[in-house]
């Protein structure tokens, strides 16, 4: 192939080229990790004015009493759900974003031992419509719910994931 570019077509080139420039170092994006010494990975990650928050784990309905020698109690899929969905909520808020910022949404299930290693989904959609798709938060994320072999924690039925979007 023989490409000639006549001085006006050069000039075109060169101009798109420099736009392209300009517009990669304005597309730059900044990241900031919200993470805690304690920790082995990050509570979330900003990237621009997208937030990543990690897969969170429920807080126990009943702590371990270790002088009665009883260990935590986690709850089903849905007080589990719930206790992450929470828990997502207030590390947004402290991000200056809430629920209603959700754009998508990763649900990982495990099977649950008292329903025969099946995955409760209608606890987890019981959990997530008193959060999502509410007359106070109409909004509701994208989503992916699967089912995997396990969790990192063995009492774990369900961890949450969420991106959120700060809007301009």
């Amino acid at each position: 192939m023989n490409w000639r570019l006549s001085s006006g077509g050069a000039i075109l080139v060169l101009a798109m080229f420099g736009a392209f420039a300009v517009d990669s170092a304005r597309a730059q994006t900044t990241v900031k990790h919200i993470q805690t010494a304690a920790s082995p990975i990050a509570t979330a990650v900003w990237a621009g004015d997208t937030l990543y928050v990690s897969g969170q784990l429920a807080s126990p309905v009943t702590p371990a009493d270790s002088s009665k020698g009883t260990p935590a109690v986690y709850g089903d899929t849905k007080a589990q759900a719930t206790s992450e969905i929470l828990k997502i909520q207030a590390i947004l808020k402290e991000q200056g974003l809430t629920l209603g910022d959700v754009v998508m949404m990763h649900v990982y299930l495990a099977g649950d031992p008292a329903k025969e290693g099946k995955l409760d989904f209608a606890g987890l959609q019981a959990a997530y419509t008193q959060f999502f798709g509410t007359p106070d938060q109409p909004n509701k994320p994208a989503r992916a719910a699967m089912q995997v072999a396990a969790l990192a924690a063995p009492w774990a039925l369900v961890e949450i994931e969420v991106i959120a979007v700060r809007s301009k």
